[in-house]
């Protein structure tokens, strides 16, 4: 499958995954602010209820005691009446008195017994009236009732007047019964189905509290507030102020439901991006792998044939006869079998990187006396394309703790990548140094090369990676060399680094532990 190709699917299912998220966000979002709305909305019918509600126990009280007093004086009326009555009535009051004595004349009490007789009557029981029909009589009747609904009427206009301009003028704490207003609250949030816990208070006009619930702790939730006793004057205007300290609790609870799915989508767009990832590195791995076999291929090709020609020379008589060139290709022949077995040796290099760590032989080395040795023999292939290798060993303590082997190929490499990377019109300036600082070993390599770019700079010490040049014989190899470097050198406690300009050149540093700090 073409990259590209797969850049397409991926952005395209990358957008759906997106796009189903940010739908369930909004929908999520809608549904807390519904929800929010309806909340609201309830709560405000609670406390308008809950505020009628106490102004009706405000009429009723004023409606109890002035019907109280009304009886009061109406009992009051009737007993003079009543007594007027007794008085004017005619009745005939007896009085008797009676003693109480023994046989011998001895006297043990004395009592009244008062008795009361009503007179008849002058006036007749039943009196027949002529002259008057029905239609008077209903007539009569509905001037009654008129007559009481008037009275009424003004017993219910004397309580109004003595609520708006008695009981206006008193304080609210005296108005109010809070635990009476609380159990309203109460309710009414009951009955308009919110059951959470709220803290309640009560203002004045200028929003001076006049009473706040016990448990009452504000912590910047949104209040509700609702006007009390909306008939009277301005300045006599108080407020009851309510919030619901686990409002967002209460509303994220609404759409819990919600989250599962959200989390479902989160696990399959980074399940997504992680096959995607995988993918990508998988043909990346296939593109290093081929070109790795062409390269290969060809490292070991070139060997093989100039073997293969130095063999049919053998064959021919006249090189039997001249010694110096039987030794000329001996010669040949045993440098490409060097090489060749080189080549082999970087390929079995591939099994060390599988396992954690490569087996190393370690032992006190001097470090220049390797150096040296490494330039002796590479010196000869420095000068094929007319250039020059320099040291500059000035390190004073050169001993290190090091696989002789593996250091030893360390230093090939880097100079063989020096020669590799050479500019193609100029001649390759190499220079190693040496120096210690810090109590370590510092080493480095230096060349007059093509340079290395910024950006690729940082991934040279990866396996297979290759920096891209072109399809130049001089250039080609497997990618293994600099991330064996890298590996060898940490394994031996060391670290290095690479300092590159394009164009200009690319220098190594090495910094080893000195073999005393081994020890």
């Amino acid at each position: 499958m073409k990259k590209s190709t797969i850049w397409i699917l991926g952005v395209i299912m990358g957008l759906s995954f997106l796009s189903l998220l940010y739908l369930q966000v909004s929908y999520i979002e809608e549904m807390v602010k519904m929800r929010r709305g309806q909340f609201e909305e309830s709560v405000n019918r609670s406390l308008v209820q809950a505020v009628h509600n106490l102004e009706l126990v405000e009429t009723k009280k004023y409606l109890e005691k002035d019907v109280a007093a009304q009886e009061r004086a109406a009992r009051l009326s009737e007993q003079l009446q009543q007594q007027q009555r007794q008085e004017s009535s005619g009745n005939v009051v007896e009085h008797h008195q009676y003693t109480v004595t023994s046989p011998d004349g001895t006297m043990y009490s004395t009592f009244e017994l008062k008795t009361i007789t009503n007179r008849p009557a002058n006036v007749p029981k039943v009196i027949i009236s002529t002259g008057k029909n029905i239609p008077q009589t209903s007539r009569r009747l509905q001037e009654i009732l008129k007559e009481r609904y008037v009275y009424q009427r003004a017993l219910l206009d004397e309580v109004v007047y003595n609520i708006l301009y008695t009981a206006s003028d008193k304080p609210l704490k005296e108005r109010i019964n809070f635990k009476q207003l609380d159990h309203f609250l109460k309710s009414e949030l009951l009955n308009n189905g919110i059951d959470i816990p709220y803290h309640f208070s009560v203002t004045d006009r200028d929003g001076k509290e006049v009473y706040r619930c016990s448990d009452y702790v504000f912590d910047g939730e949104k209040i509700y507030s609702r006007l009390l006793f909306e008939n009277d004057p301005p300045a006599k205007m108080g407020f009851v102020n309510i919030f619901f300290p686990t409002l967002d609790s209460y509303i994220f609870s609404s759409v819990r439901f919600m989250i599962p799915s959200i989390v479902f989508t989160l696990v399959l767009l980074v399940t997504f991006i992680f096959t995607i990832y995988i993918i990508f590195r998988q043909k990346k791995l296939t593109e290093i792998k081929n070109d790795f076999i062409n390269n290969m291929t060809h490292e070991f090709k070139t060997p093989i044939s100039t073997i293969s020609l130095a063999a049919q020379m053998l064959n021919d008589p006249a090189v039997a006869k001249s010694p110096m060139m039987f030794k000329h290709i001996s010669g040949v022949i045993n440098d490409e079998t060097k090489r060749l077995r080189f080549q082999v040796e970087k390929v079995l290099q591939m099994s060390m990187f599988e396992r954690q760590k490569a087996t190393l032989k370690k032992k006190e080395i001097d470090a220049h006396e390797l150096i040296n040795g490494v330039i002796n023999t590479f010196r000869l292939k420095v000068e094929k394309y007319n250039g020059s290798l320099d040291a500059e060993l000035n390190a004073e303590d050169p001993i290190i703790f090091v696989d002789e082997m593996h250091f030893t190929n360390v230093i090939f490499n880097l100079l063989d990548n020096a020669v590799k990377y050479r500019k193609p019109d100029g001649e390759p300036r190499l220079k190693i140094r040496t120096w210690n600082e810090a109590n370590k070993l510092h080493i480095s390599i230096e060349d007059n090369g093509i340079g290395i770019k910024k950006e690729n700079l940082k991934k040279i010490f990866d396996k297979f990676y290759r920096v891209h040049t072109g399809n130049l014989h001089d250039v080609k190899g497997f990618g293994l060399g600099l991330a064996y470097v890298k590996k060898i050198i940490a394994d031996h406690k060391g670290t290095i680094r690479a300092e590159s300009e394009l164009n200009v050149g690319t220098k190594f540093i090495i910094v080893l532990p000195l073999f005393k700090d081994e020890e």
